[in-house]
């Protein structure tokens, strides 16, 4: 197995994992909102790519097992994030065959050490419970300083 970072020619992979990702994640999609996000991953992948998106795959040969983003943000510093870069850890998902063999951990450990070379003050992520027990395998900690709390508008496409 080798874990690499994806170029411009693995997005079509990306997408693809992205919308497994999506549809394991979001299971009543309706068909109309997951063919408009796989028509537009394309360029929002040409767009991040190894600018503020860093995804990384485990391949065993020519086959994508697992892969996981890393999303990079700078915000105006404070003690949480004392040089304001921070990063959050999403998409991690590894193909069901492929699942329980330490392959997402593996991925996660190789993000993290770039997230120190990039100098990142910290990398969040949000868990589900099927996920959690690989989350603080990695280093994550749980943290109650904030309540999670969305806004949607009515007329995002």
């Amino acid at each position: 197995m080798i874990i690499d970072q994806a170029q411009k020619e693995d997005i079509p992979s990306l997408v693809q994992l992205r919308m497994l990702y999506l549809s394991a994640d979001f299971p009543d999609m309706n068909k109309e909102d997951a063919e408009l996000i796989e028509e537009r991953l394309p360029d929002y992948f040409s767009r991040h790519l190894n600018q503020d998106l860093f995804c990384f795959l485990a391949k065993k040969e020519e086959e994508i097992l697992s892969c996981a983003f890393l999303l990079i943000t700078e915000k105006p510093m404070s003690p949480s994030f004392i040089n304001g870069k921070t990063g959050t850890l999403l998409n991690v998902y590894t193909k069901p065959q492929y699942r329980r063999q330490g392959i997402a951990k593996a991925l996660i450990h190789e993000l993290l050490k770039e997230a120190e070379t990039m100098n990142l003050s910290t990398v969040e992520c949000k868990s589900t419970e099927e996920g959690y027990g690989l989350y603080k395998a990695s280093g994550f900690k749980e943290t109650n300083e904030y309540k999670l709390m969305k806004w949607r508008s009515d007329h995002a496409e």
